[in-house]
């Protein structure tokens, strides 16, 4: 009797593995590995000329790709593409795209950084996922708000969270929940100043600061923050240069609104395809700004102007986003859309949030933003083990 099993989502060493058990020879081996492991690819905004060359192109080398009706006619102005093919079928469509017309050159380069940037997933250390422990000196944050207002309680649990395996410590000093109101730059100050400069020279690990106003990210860093956590990414007037100026890096964060309205109606056209454009505008500036490549990280923002239905394509689609080359972090920490998932409250959603987790380093999440830090770092090690 015939046995049969589906094979999926290889890399390219176990598939490599794969070949040498079956017995192939290593000349075997390098052709045929290339050609197990299949990628779709969108693209937008290409002249209608360009995309139908690359759906040429894609089609002569064995793969496929989608094109709009009125891309063939050319009687649209731009037109978005759909690619699909195994690795070695993109390598050789982007030896053909580099010497073709029309930007192709471009849309080659492109192609070229997305396959390598998604199999290659990008990780802050040989360690793999990072932990970023919150720590809100606020009242009003949807968890702990009120817990950690005095510095000696944030700086006792912040060493705690060191101790239970946090690579990184953010601290905020404004709540972002939903509905929540801007607090001053001189409030703002007033409640994380005197806890990075308490916890300093007390932690071995590096701490963030929470925050989108220039004015704060330059006073944490000079007592003692080695990193910036945006959630306006960048948006906030003069914060670009100033996190340049810094030398720091960066977390870009997606938000639709403002803290105070983002929950009141958010709509997407398309919100992975959404989030990836907000990305692509907000890395070009940051990059024009004199922000370093290796300095930026990013976040789609879960919760942030984002219904339910928004928050779980993110997560089922995490993947597409390291596609862009950089760290991806995840804050999904007992949010409200789990509550949404499982009837809970924020103290009850633990399992929920560890189930995300899980998920999140499946998908290549480079950092995760928690509030369970102990339960957090077992999740990641088990994931990590299993992925080996």
């Amino acid at each position: 009797m015939f046995e049969t099993r589906v094979v999926s989502e290889l890399s390219q060493k176990e598939i490599r593995d794969l070949l040498i058990d079956l017995g192939c020879d290593d000349e075997g081996i390098e052709i045929m590995a290339p050609k197990a492991e299949h990628f779709i690819i969108y693209a937008k905004n290409l002249d209608p000329r360009a995309a139908n060359i690359t759906k040429q192109e894609f089609l002569s080398a064995g793969g496929e790709t989608a094109v709009a009706w009125k891309t063939l006619d050319l009687s649209i102005e731009k037109s978005e593409v759909l690619m699909m093919g195994t690795l070695a079928q993109y390598e050789r469509v982007i030896k053909k795209l580099r010497a073709q017309p029309f930007d192709l050159e471009i849309l080659a380069e492109e192609i070229e950084r997305s396959v390598e940037s998604y199999k290659n997933r990008i990780y802050p250390s040989d360690g793999g996922c990072e932990i970023m422990g919150i720590l809100n000196v606020t009242p009003d944050s949807f968890f702990d708000g009120g817990r950690y207002e005095r510095t000696e309680k944030a700086v006792e649990r912040a060493l705690q969270m060191e101790k239970n395996g946090a690579d990184i410590i953010d601290i905020g000093g404004e709540s972002t929940r939903p509905g929540s109101e801007r607090v001053s730059i001189e409030k703002e100050l007033e409640r994380v100043i005197p806890v990075i400069e308490d916890l300093a020279p007390r932690i071995d690990i590096p701490l963030s600061i929470d925050t989108h106003k220039p004015e704060v990210a330059e006073e944490a860093v000079k007592a003692g923050a080695d990193m910036i956590n945006d959630v306006f990414g960048l948006r906030t007037e003069g914060m670009a240069k100033k996190v340049a100026d810094l030398g720091v890096p960066v977390v870009i964060m997606h938000m639709q609104g403002r803290p105070k309205n983002m929950q009141e109606n958010p709509s997407y056209r398309d919100v992975i395809t959404d989030i990836s454009t907000f990305f692509l505008q907000r890395i070009k500036e940051a990059k024009d700004a004199g922000i370093e490549d290796n300095n930026i990280i990013i976040d789609p923002g879960i919760g942030f102007g984002k219904r339910l239905e928004h928050n779980l394509e993110i997560l089922k689609r995490l993947n597409e986003f390291t596609s862009f080359g950089y760290p991806v972090l995840l804050g999904a920490s007992r949010k409200s859309f789990l509550g949404e998932i499982l009837g809970k409250r924020a103290d009850e959603r633990l399992f929920g949030s560890l189930a995300v987790a899980a998920s999140a380093v499946e998908k290549g999440a480079s950092y995760l933003r928690v509030h369970d830090v102990k339960e957090t770092r077992d999740v990641i090690k088990t994931v990590e083990a299993i992925r080996g």
